[in-house]
């Protein structure tokens, strides 16, 4: 081992686990791993890890311990048992949970002397390691610049500031932002192949919608500025004209006979706007009847 590429310890070897592994190999780091099905470690043992028998090998072979599980759960059920071994230890979590479980979990890992950093993976498996790829982190600022050289092949690193559980914030509001949109294209596929248009023929372009939705919103500071500030200019795209459009998709979407639930709840906002008044404004008033609870 040489000063630039400490072991580490890799626990979790899913696609996105074996990816980062692969990554991490290439970079010239020595990897030990843990899985708790050990074949998937078969592949890249024959690339150079190691492979520990246990979670306490794994834990004692790395200051440094990268977890990419299904949730936060997993990785109680798995550090638990060794928590006597963590002091000392730096553990990086890119699982995905809720913020509030990220901070307990880095309160957890502090109250048995260990430093955590919380991660979220912005991209799939094939993108790790790309230029394509980043990831957020927050936790501990010092600790994060201690090992950003280590996790950077991973890509690209954005660190959010010391509370743990920002990571986990941003990863979900980008998320929440992809499911819609696809859980989106998949009802206007419905929608055209209710009128006898082959799924084939119109989702390739209802992709490219999506693509070309985010290149004309304007994503500059004003906006965000806006936002916060509650001021909503109307010029351009009124909440009373796109919510007539929004009416006609719920309607459309009647008569063809498919779900309505998400064309119902996009015309709520919009119905929510114009009811109070506000329906000269942008679109972006939209923001104010929503991040309010209806609770």
């Amino acid at each position: 081992m040489n000063a630039t590429t400490p072991s580490i310890t890799f626990i979790g070897l899913g696609p996105m686990g074996q990816a980062m592994v692969r990554t991490l190999l290439g970079a010239g780091h020595p990897i030990t791993l843990w899985n708790r099905t050990a074949a998937r470690a078969e592949p890249l043992v024959a690339e150079g890890a190691r492979l520990a028998d246990s979670p306490a090998e794994a834990v004692a072979a790395s200051d440094l311990i990268i977890l990419s599980l299904t949730d936060y759960q997993a990785m109680y059920d798995i550090l638990s048992p060794v928590e006597s071994q963590l002091a000392g230890r730096t553990i990086v979590n890119l699982s995905s949970d809720d913020p509030d479980v990220t901070r307990k979990a880095a309160a957890w890992a502090k109250r048995h002397g260990a430093n955590f950093i919380t991660g979220g993976v912005m991209g799939p498996a094939p993108m790790v390691g790309t230029d394509g790829m980043h990831v957020y982190y927050s936790g501990q600022k010092s600790v994060f610049e201690t090992h950003e050289a280590s996790l950077r092949p991973i890509g690209k690193p954005d660190y959010l500031g010391e509370d743990e559980g920002l990571a986990q914030l941003f990863y979900l509001a980008n998320l929440d932002v992809f499911l819609t949109s696809l859980a989106s294209v998949l009802h206007a596929t419905a929608l055209a192949n209710a009128a006898g248009v082959p799924a084939a023929r119109i989702y390739p372009r209802l992709v490219q919608m999506v693509t070309e939705t985010g290149q004309m919103m304007d994503v500059g500071e004003d906006v965000g500025k806006n936002l916060d500030e509650g001021h909503h200019p109307g010029e351009m795209a009124s909440a009373t004209m796109m919510g007539a459009t929004a009416d006609h998709i719920l309607t459309a979407s009647k008569a063809a006979g498919i779900d309505t639930v998400l064309p119902s709840a996009l015309k709520s906002y919009y119905d929510s706007a114009i009811n109070a008044g506000r329906g000269s404004e942008s679109w972006t008033v939209l923001y104010e009847f929503i991040k309010k609870s209806k609770a």
